[in-house]
């Protein structure tokens, strides 16, 4: 988030000594002994925000884009969609608790990981806290951990996107426990944490265009093109069951991403409200360019071109969200919107890829519109908040290679976890049971009667 997250719980005795060096030093020429530094400040009404938050996000998994990916798919597959995304997002969040928390957050200061210190939470109470971007501000360890957990949660949910109708049960939590250890972990590090490499470099994330939308849009591509393409994709007519389901899951993704976004400031605070309106105005102008971008093409503005576009700007905000003026978040979400549409409306097509759902066209694209994008409108001159020396040159530069890197780790990660899934599990289901639906062959279940 902004950055990235100094994060490290401040324990009593030991943060006050550290807190203390510098007054000691000054006075150590006086011999005078230095007074305790008070300890960080947890505001209750920060606390409660980022409580808040962390539902709101949850809100997005489910039932938001379980709602969302389940109308888009048939419905011979709508409840398999559904139970892969929320049982996924439930390992995550056991995983995260058990040693991913340590690796990306602990208190190591790794370029790669944080270290295993935090194993299990070890160290871990109702008293720890971790710091917030205002010196002296913290809110409890256990809020922060939360927040970050469903974060994980919903990234490796998106990248189910690609490979919905066709991927076993029982690969998807293979995969999933698997991608989360060796590419989510080991980026959301390298961001956001004060150790991490491009947390040093300056790279600006405020919410996760990286670590979150080029990592599971990437990864969603790659998963995509080893799997295989669903039988009769692209001969025979494969079209959404039910864009009302799709249309109410746009809704939850879009007030959930408040939380997502505004959440990310880890205050209730200005840098909360910027990052709010940002994800209203972004979105809109997406969603609007999006069927704009129909119509001069020759189509009907869509409710399902509607929805995409509501997406894709909320995509590409999210990096900027913190890191932008309102008229340049606009301007961001209507040229993700038109970049997402072309990806997913002649590229897929031209390329041949089944990515079923689009999570590389919009997650992947438009996430990578937004991280470049963000190194542009933070300049004071767009109405960004960037310093009066802000460089946009070198920050361009350092924007280009977190996301060139991030795309690189996340496509090795991600045929990794694939191939192992694979061969633990055999990956694909059957031919038979595809055609049957993954509802009745997977789950014993039908959504509709």
């Amino acid at each position: 988030m902004k950055h990235a997250l100094k994060i490290a719980a401040h324990v009593g005795a030991g943060t006050a000594l550290f807190l203390a060096l510098p007054a000691w030093a000054q006075d150590a020429a006086l011999q005078v002994p230095a007074a305790a530094a008070s300890p960080p400040t947890v505001d209750k009404g920060d606390t409660a925000w980022m409580m808040t938050s962390t539902v709101l996000v949850l809100m997005m998994i489910l039932p938001g884009l379980a709602l969302f990916y389940g109308g888009l798919t048939r419905a011979k597959n709508m409840l398999a969609t559904m139970t892969q995304i929320g049982a996924v997002a439930c390992l995550a969040m056991l995983i995260w608790v058990m040693w991913g928390y340590t690796m990306a957050f602990g208190d190591g200061g790794g370029d790669v990981i944080s270290g295993f210190g935090k194993a299990f939470l070890r160290g871990v109470t109702s008293e720890s806290t971790a710091a917030t971007f205002t010196a002296g501000v913290a809110i409890p360890e256990y809020v922060f951990i939360c927040f970050q957990m469903t974060f994980a949660a919903i990234t490796v949910a998106l990248v189910l996107g690609s490979v919905v109708e066709r991927m076993k049960f029982s690969a998807v939590m293979v995969f999933g426990a698997i991608w989360l250890t060796i590419v989510y972990f080991p980026v959301a590090h390298m961001v956001w944490a004060s150790g991490g490499l491009f947390f040093k470099m300056g790279a600006l994330d405020f919410a996760g265009g990286t670590v979150v939308h080029i990592n599971a849009g990437v990864s969603a591509l790659v998963a995509a093109l080893i799997l295989g393409k669903r039988i009769g994709y692209p001969t025979e007519r494969i079209v959404p069951h039910s864009l009302t389901m799709t249309g109410v899951g746009t809704g939850l993704l879009w007030v959930g991403w408040f939380g997502f976004n505004a959440g990310s400031a880890l205050e209730a605070n200005g840098s909360a409200a910027l990052a709010m309106i940002n994800t209203f105005v972004a979105t809109a102008s997406a969603g609007l360019a999006w069927m704009l971008i129909e119509r001069v093409n020759g189509h009907k503005g869509s409710a399902l071109g509607f929805c995409s576009g509501i997406v894709a700007g909320l995509v590409a905000v999210t990096p900027a969200a913190g890191n932008s003026g309102p008229f340049g978040a606009i301007v961001l979400g209507a040229v993700a919107s038109i970049v997402c549409y072309y990806a997913v409306s002649f590229l897929k097509p031209k390329l041949g890829y089944d990515d079923a759902l689009d999570a590389f066209g919009i997650h992947g694209i438009g996430g990578m519109i937004g991280a470049i994008g963000t190194g542009i409108v933070y300049a004071p001159l767009l109405g960004g908040p960037g310093k009066a020396d802000f460089e946009m040159g070198h920050q361009l530069v350092v924007q280009l290679a977190t996301v060139g890197a991030t795309i690189v780790w996340a496509a090795v990660g991600t045929t990794v976890a694939i191939y192992v899934a694979k061969a633990v599990t055999g990956l694909r289901v059957s031919a038979d049971v595809e055609r049957e639906g993954l509802d009745l062959g997977e789950h014993g279940e039908r959504a509709y009667n």
